[in-house]
């Protein structure tokens, strides 16, 4: 399963793809149909990658993919609209059983549910998980060269044939 590059912004709604950065934030376009395109500033906004979400588990953390990939194949998903917390307590049982009852709230299943319907129809599930970025790999020889520029000439200026620059007396 491939989550690289989906995140979830704080105090926004809903999912979003990482599209591109500038000088003062993050761009991101929704995963709805509408695709707005959003700037998060990098200094305000707390943005978490799905690839990088665990849940509380018993023992160890439980990644995000995992718990998707057991959704999958589960057939009957509760709304989480209007679930309330013991069925998706028993939903969640079923998909995370090493989860922490005690650490992982109503809200956090509301919301795992929802992004699951979110990307459930995307090409994610098929797509292999890309190889994590280490920091050995852009210090190996395998790093290409961009071609340097080439420095353009600018043009010179030409005065217009016949005409002064300045004109001191007027013509007689």
């Amino acid at each position: 399963m491939n989550l690289r590059g989906l995140v979830s912004v704080s105090g926004k709604p809903g999912l979003f793809k990482l599209i591109g950065q500038n000088k003062s934030g993050f761009i991101l376009e929704t995963l709805d149909e509408l695709k707005n395109k959003i700037v998060v500033n990098m200094s305000t906004a707390k943005m978490a990658s799905l690839e990088d979400i665990t849940v509380f588990g018993e023992n160890n953390d439980l990644k995000l993919s995992d718990i998707f990939s057991k959704m999958k194949e589960v057939k009957n998903i509760p709304d989480p609209k209007t679930a309330d917390g013991k069925a998706l307590r028993t939903f969640f049982l079923e998909v995370a059983p090493d989860h922490d009852q005690e650490r992982v709230y109503a809200s956090d299943m509301k919301k795992i549910i929802t992004w699951f319907n979110t990307i459930k129809d995307m090409p994610l599930f098929e797509e292999a998980a890309p190889e994590p970025i280490s920091e050995g790999a852009a210090l190996s020889g395998n790093v290409s060269k961009k071609p340097e520029p080439v420095a353009k000439e600018k043009p010179k200026a030409t005065k217009a044939a016949g005409k002064s620059a300045t004109r001191l007396a007027p013509k007689v």
